[in-house]
């Protein structure tokens, strides 16, 4: 690099900081006027939006897990360390033999590079969310059946960010940032070298919601896929999110790839309900209108079901910033069933029905992992919650599993939970992405 460049870039790199702290600071004048109950459960608080020019920026410092220190389970749990020394697992998947997959993964690196989202990628590198993506899915064993993974193993690599994953009959499909690829699976193995078939391609380009999930419906012919939207409120324009911000479907005797709900900000855990059969899915919504609003939240989803973004959220509550307004679609929404709580980045989903090491009292509803807030003041999510289950619908407010992610100042943060599975001896894995550990939770022995 000439020396002229390198000037170039340290200037460029001054103006950025410069930038940071005068967002970090302007957004010290804005903070929260309710509590995050308030805005959880099935008719949460909605206060009129705080408009503003730029986030609020209030973020927690990772300092990992040292000494054996580990989240803190709620009375009648434990937790311990399923698999350590990993690198960003973000997503987890139970094989019927009692294998678990991990996602490594991170975002491709492909966002737009507008001012402002140079701004998120600096805050998100700053709370462990900017390294290279590791583009691989591990294998982790419980050889002994002593509750931790013995076997620690790559079963693919060079992968595209890849998220999702499910098995049907002997295909494991992955869900990368652009694209579901199908791979030759047989029980028991440790490492795939065949080479994928591609099933369809994904949005992609750039990604500013990059995750994509995938569940497989009961009877094993569709997958249903989660595609996040490509910006906060379609600043951006509508052409680029084609194809965005819903639930789509794969006819997997087909290849064929249909929406099956739209609307949807940010998807991410999906999961049969089992007394219903019906599919629900945990979603992020939008920013930058206070640190009140807006709740993220889960839902049973309808097919041909319209939830709103960017248009209105929650509803028909109008969101003034998208332009043109579609009021014939906003009156057409869909209120979703259940609130998560505002800016606690909700993103693990799992039914408890087969939990059977956890207490009878949380084998009937739901985990969510709450990743946490970076633009909430104070901090919101950082934990795994409950919610219990009655007759196919939520019931109360959320159950504390785990936390402690935070520390007490709430400055820094040890890990971060994300995807959530139920394991097959019974028990409830987290992943923890920035503490580079699977957690295995249990009723206490």
């Amino acid at each position: 690099m000439s020396r002229r460049n390198m000037w170039m870039a340290g200037g460029a790199l001054v103006v950025l900081v410069a930038a940071v702290g005068g967002v970090v600071q302007y957004s010290r004048s804005e903070s929260a006027n309710l509590a995050v109950e308030q805005g959880t459960g099935p008719t949460p608080m909605l206060p009129a939006p705080d408009g503003r020019p730029l986030p609020t920026v209030n973020i927690a410092r990772p300092i990992g897990w040292k000494n054996g220190e580990h989240p803190t389970p709620a009375a009648g749990l434990e937790v311990a360390a399923f698999a350590t020394n990993l690198d960003h697992p973000r997503w987890l998947y139970s094989l019927p033999n009692g294998d678990v997959l991990v996602a490594q993964s991170n975002s491709p690196g492909t966002d737009i590079q507008t001012f402002k989202n140079r701004i998120a990628s600096f805050v998100m590198g700053a709370v462990g969310a900017g390294d290279p993506s590791p583009n691989r899915i591990v294998l982790l064993r419980d050889e002994k059946g002593t509750g931790k993974a013995t076997l620690q193993t790559v079963l693919l690599d060079h992968l595209y960010s890849p998220f999702g994953m499910a098995l049907v009959g002997n295909d494991l499909y992955v869900a990368n940032a652009n694209a579901i690829l199908k791979f030759p699976y047989h029980e028991g193995d440790t490492h795939i070298t065949a080479p994928p078939v591609k099933v369809t391609d994904l949005p992609a380009g750039y990604n500013h919601h990059w995750t994509k999930n995938i569940l497989a419906s009961l009877d094993g012919r569709f997958l249903y896929v989660t595609v996040g939207s490509n910006s906060n409120v379609a600043e951006h324009g509508m052409d680029v999110e084609e194809g965005r911000a819903r639930i789509d479907r794969v006819d997997l005797q087909t290849g064929k790839l249909t929406p099956y709900a739209t609307g949807l900000r940010n998807p991410n855990g999906m999961g049969w309900e089992p007394q219903t059969g019906a599919l629900w899915v945990a979603v992020n919504e939008r920013d930058e209108i206070g640190s009140d609003l807006v709740p993220d939240y889960m839902t049973s989803v309808k097919e041909g079901g319209f939830y709103g973004w960017p248009y209105s959220y929650y509803g028909q509550h109008v969101d003034v910033r998208v332009h043109p307004p579609r009021p014939e679609l906003v009156a057409s929404a869909v209120v979703p069933d259940y609130a998560l709580g505002p800016h606690t980045a909700s993103l693990g989903l799992t039914f408890t029905d087969t939990a059977r090491l956890l207490p009878d009292t949380m084998q009937h509803g739901v985990m969510v992992g709450q990743h946490g807030s970076w633009n909430r003041r104070p901090k919101s999510g950082y934990r795994v919650v409950y919610i219990p289950f009655n007759a196919g619908q939520p019931q109360g407010m959320p159950q504390e599993v785990l936390t402690g992610f935070l520390t007490p100042d709430q400055e820094h943060v040890h890990g971060r939970p994300v995807g959530v599975a139920v394991d097959q001896s019974g028990a409830l894995l987290v992943a923890d992405d920035v503490g580079n550990t699977v957690w295995r939770v249990t009723g206490e022995q």
